[in-house]
C-alpha cells in the first residue's frame, strides 16, 4: 500500500503546479510498481485539500510556468488517478474544494468524515470547473447536482454527497481511519488482475467522455485564468472580502 499526503498546512492543503505534477508521477509510478496493490490519498491535518493555491502565481511567473502548463498538470494528475490498474481510495477530512474535489472523486473509493464537505467553489473566483469535477459529479449524481454545485459555488455537506451517491461512505472521525484500513486491506490481498478489470469497466460504464470534458475545460478555464472577473476573485479570495464582478 502506498499512502499519499497532500502537505501544505498553512494553506490548508491547496495544491501548486510541483503538486499537481509530483501527484500524477508519484500514482504513475505505484502503478507500474507490483509490490504497490493500493493507493490511499489523504491530506495533512484538518483538510483534505482547499484547491489550487493562488499565492503561487509570482512564483510561477517568475519559473515561466503558463496557465496552460497548470491546466495540463491538473489534468495528468486526475487521469493518473482515473487510469490507474490498481484502486486508489480517497480519505477525506474537512474541505474538499476546487480541484480537490475532482482529485477525491477521481479516487474509486472515497470516504469522508462527518464533518467533511466537497465544494466547486471556481465560479466563486470567475472561473468553471476543470480537472473534469464537473464530469465526475454528474457521471455519479446527474447533471442537476453538478449544474448546482458548479453554477452556485456553495458546500454540499458530506451526508448530501453520500444520499446523491457521491461517495462510498461518510464516518465519524473516530471510525474513518478504520474504515479506510479495511478497505485497503481487502484490496491490497484481491485478484490485482481482475480489479484492474473491474476498474476499467466502470470507467468506461461511467466516465467515457472525460478526456472530452478535460480538454473543454482546459480552453475554458485558460480563457477565464486571463479574464478581469478572475484577477478581481482571485485578489478577493487572498483578501478575504466577497467579490465584486463586471456587470
Amino acid at each position: 500500500m502506498l499512502r499519499i499526503t497532500l502537505t501544505n498546512p498553512k494553506r490548508k492543503n491547496a495544491i501548486t503546479y510541483d503538486t499537481m505534477v509530483g501527484l500524477g508521477d508519484t500514482v504513475r509510478a505505484a502503478s507500474a510498481n507490483p509490490a504497490i496493490r493500493v493507493i490511499v490519498v489523504t491530506g495533512e491535518g484538518n483538510d483534505f485539500c482547499t484547491g489550487a493555491d493562488l499565492s503561487a502565481t509570482d512564483d510561477y511567473n517568475a519559473r515561466g510556468i503558463t496557465n496552460e502548463m497548470i491546466l495540463d498538470g491538473a489534468n495528468a494528475m486526475v487521469k493518473s488517478i482515473v487510469d490507474a490498474p490498481i484502486p486508489v481510495i480517497a480519505r477525506v477530512k474537512g474541505s474538499a474544494a476546487g480541484i480537490g474535489v475532482a482529485i477525491a472523486l477521481a479516487a474509486d473509493l472515497t470516504y469522508l468524515s462527518e464533518d467533511s464537505y466537497l465544494l466547486l467553489a471556481f465560479i466563486n473566483i470567475g472561473l468553471m470547473p476543470d480537472g473534469g469535477a464537473a464530469a465526475m459529479v454528474a457521471a455519479a449524481a446527474g447533471r442537476p447536482l453538478a449544474a448546482e454545485m458548479a453554477l452556485l459555488g456553495e458546500r454540499l455537506p458530506a451526508r448530501k454527497a453520500l444520499e446523491h451517491g457521491l461517495i462510498a461512505g461518510v464516518y465519524p472521525d473516530a471510525d474513518l481511519d478504520a474504515k479506510v484500513e479495511s478497505a485497503t486491506a481487502k484490496l491490497a490481498h484481491g485478484p490485482r488482475r481482475a480489479l484492474e478489470l473491474t476498474k476499467r469497466a466502470l470507467n468506461v460504464a461511467s466516465l467515457s467522455t472525460l478526456d472530452l470534458t478535460l480538454a473543454a475545460e482546459k480552453t475554458g478555464q485558460c480563457e477565464l485564468l486571463d479574464s478581469a472577473d478572475f484577477a478581481e476573485g482571485a485578489a478577493a479570495m487572498l483578501q478575504k472580502r466577497k467579490a465584486v464582478f463586471a456587470e
